[in-house]
This record gives C-alpha cells, sequence and structure tokens, in this order.
C-alpha cells in the first residue's frame, strides 16, 4: 500500500533544528505491529498516524520502539500537516487520542498552540542512580510520568552528559532536566531511553509538567521556554489550570509517499 507522508520539524522556525517527527496519513489504522515497523524504519524521535473523520482526527504516535500516550511534537507537526498541506481553512483542529482525550491545536499567526493535559509534579527523595545518570547532583527532584531535575542555573543543564543506560533502569518514562533560563523564563532537556529516545530534542509532553511548575515558582501565566538539545527547541507556554497552553512554529523537510507491502 501507499502511504502520503511528511517529515516535518517542530518547535522550531528553521530546518536542521527543533524536533523532527514523520506523520503518516491513514485511511484506517494498520494492524500494531505494522505501524510499529514504520516508526522504527523512519528511525525519528516519534512517527505519528493521523486518520481523518470529518470533523476531528485520529491520532497515534509512536516511537522507534514504544507507542507514546502524549506526545506534543508529534502534535504539532500533524497540525502544521493539516493546516499546511490539507488545507483546512478553520483556525482550531481537534485530535481525538487513545490515552490523553481531545488535544486541540489553535493557529494563532505565525504559530500553532497545542492545548493539553497538565500534568503534577510532586517532591520525591534523590535517586541514586539519577545523580550518577546525569553525571551531576540537582538542587531538587520531583517526580510525575518522569522525574524533574531542578537545577540552578542554565549553565548547569548545557553542561550535563547522561548515561543512558543507567537513565535507563530508573523506576520513570524519563528524566526531565531544568532550570531558570538567562534569555527565557526556563530551560530544560529531556532524556528518554527507555522508550528508545536518548534525548529528545523538543519535548511537548515534558512542558506538561514544566509549564506548572514553573508557573507557580515565578509567579506568571505565560512563559518562554527553550530546550537545550542539539538541535534545540522553543515554547511559548499558558499555564491554563487543569490545561497548558504550547505555542510553537514547525516547518515541512520533507513530503512524499511510503511503500509498504
Amino acid at each position: 500500500m501507499t502511504i502520503p507522508y511528511f517529515q516535518v520539524v517542530a518547535f522550531t522556525n528553521r530546518q536542521f533544528t527543533g524536533n523532527p517527527a514523520g506523520v503518516c496519513l491513514l485511511p484506517e489504522w494498520l494492524p500494531d505491529p505494522a505501524m510499529q515497523a514504520i516508526a522504527a524504519e523512519n528511525n525519528l524521535p516519534a512517527t505519528a498516524f493521523m486518520i481523518d473523520r470529518g470533523t476531528y482526527f485520529d491520532l497515534r504516535w509512536m516511537t522507534r520502539t514504544v507507542e507514546l500516550d502524549l506526545c506534543g511534537h508529534g502534535t504539532l507537526a500533524s497540525a502544521h500537516v493539516v493546516f499546511q498541506h490539507l488545507g483546512h481553512s478553520g483556525t482550531i483542529i481537534r485530535f481525538q487520542s487513545r490515552s490523553s482525550g481531545e488535544l486541540t491545536v489553535e493557529r494563532a499567526g505565525d504559530r500553532l498552540v497545542l492545548d493539553f493535559p497538565s500534568q503534577s509534579l510532586s517532591d520525591c527523595d534523590l535517586p541514586e542512580k539519577l545523580a550518577e545518570g546525569l553525571g551531576a547532583k540537582p538542587g531538587a527532584v520531583l517526580k510525575g510520568n518522569n522525574y524533574c531535575a531542578v537545577f540552578a542555573h542554565e549553565l548547569d543543564i548545557a553542561a550535563l552528559l547522561p548515561d543512558f543506560a543507567i537513565i535507563a533502569e530508573l523506576d520513570a518514562h524519563g528524566v526531565i532536566a531544568t532550570a531558570p533560563g538567562d534569555r527565557c523564563d526556563f530551560v530544560s532537556r529531556y532524556f528518554a531511553p527507555r522508550v528508545g529516545v536518548p534525548e529528545d530534542p523538543a519535548t511537548g509532553s515534558a512542558h506538561c509538567a514544566l509549564v506548572p511548575y514553573w508557573s507557580r515558582r515565578l509567579g506568571k501565566r505565560t512563559l518562554h521556554a527553550r530546550q537545550l538539545s542539539m538541535r534545540g527547541g522553543e515554547f511559548f507556554c499558558e499555564d491554563r489550570g487543569q490545561r497548558v497552553g504550547l505555542g510553537g512554529n514547525a516547518v515541512t523537510y520533507v513530503e512524499g509517499q511510503l511503500h509498504c507491502a
């Protein structure tokens, strides 16, 4: 079969930066092993699979090795395809996900704004393997779906040299490292080797926890954030209580077809 396919870089306005995602347009779901094989062959941090249902789109995301419950850059890339390549004339796109419910994306000027569920973080003790895996001891540690290691300075985040094998042993989806930013409100990096993404370039789902944390800490509802991966990512954030707004740009890199037996 032939599958319309796009590769989009998300949370950036320039090629060769941000987080690359594949977007596959399907008439109906393929068997899960087939979609996982496509995601593995694409060899990207995530591949999104999307079905047009008329008034909304069904949406799923897979890394090279597992299906995700929530994926920010895959959703942003999918919305970019709908607006830029499928000719959607409205200002809001509705996606239906399996594990995270309805997700909307609104076009606001030259940005797309995701409306995602907020995620909470609770104080916890420092796991020995967390400091060992990051190669540095954070000032505080919180835990939700991920461990969140809080450092004092942006330079602390940029200087991390993680040991992915050790991080993969932790009892969490991944590890977020974060600190106040020098040229923005806060910075972060995200490591998720357990799901096949050693370091994610720009992670929308991690900001579902980071936005409420930094909103409370800084006493402001709108925030500007950067992810300090090698490729980098930029986020324009809003704390909406039970939801977060995550604004960003996206750029198409590839448009074509996949030929799958």
